[in-house]
């Protein structure tokens, strides 16, 4: 019987390691601060850098133009350059940028749901493993 159970886990190990290589390079690029934002900020159409930077608050210049690089190389944001003057750069969505605002709005319902707002609290409850330990 050990056996067995040693035999199964095994397998089910192969099939996580797996899946893990597929999140892993999703998360390579999704999961570094500001690219689900960016993303999401994008699904209204065609947006400037300054129009971006404002709707962002919090994230710096270098770090907005080095997040639209990454997107765009990795194909999910298109870079549109407009022939001036004054010449003008717009940023939109790609086919595979717009595949991933269904998940973009179910992690976002998510977190509305799940987690709280740091000193404001939320109607919904946070599971254990997300609340803050009490200090003492």
């Amino acid at each position: 019987m050990v056996a067995q159970n040693s035999a199964r886990a095994a397998i089910r190990a192969d099939e996580c390691v797996a899946a893990d290589a597929s999140l892993v390079r999703a998360f390579d690029l999704l999961g570094k601060r500001w690219t689900g934002v960016l993303l999401g900020t994008l699904r209204g159409g065609p947006v400037g850098f300054r129009a971006l930077a404002r709707a962002v608050s919090g994230i710096s210049d270098s770090v907005l133009s080095d997040r639209l690089g990454e997107l765009t190389e990795a194909g999910l944001v298109a870079r549109t350059v407009a022939e001036g003057p004054p010449v003008s750069v717009t940023y939109t969505l790609t086919e595979a940028g717009r595949a991933l605002l269904p998940a973009l709005e179910q992690i976002r319902r998510w977190a509305e749901r799940h987690l709280t707002i740091p000193g404001v609290g939320s109607a919904a409850t946070p599971e254990p493993a997300l609340r803050q330990p009490r200090r003492r």
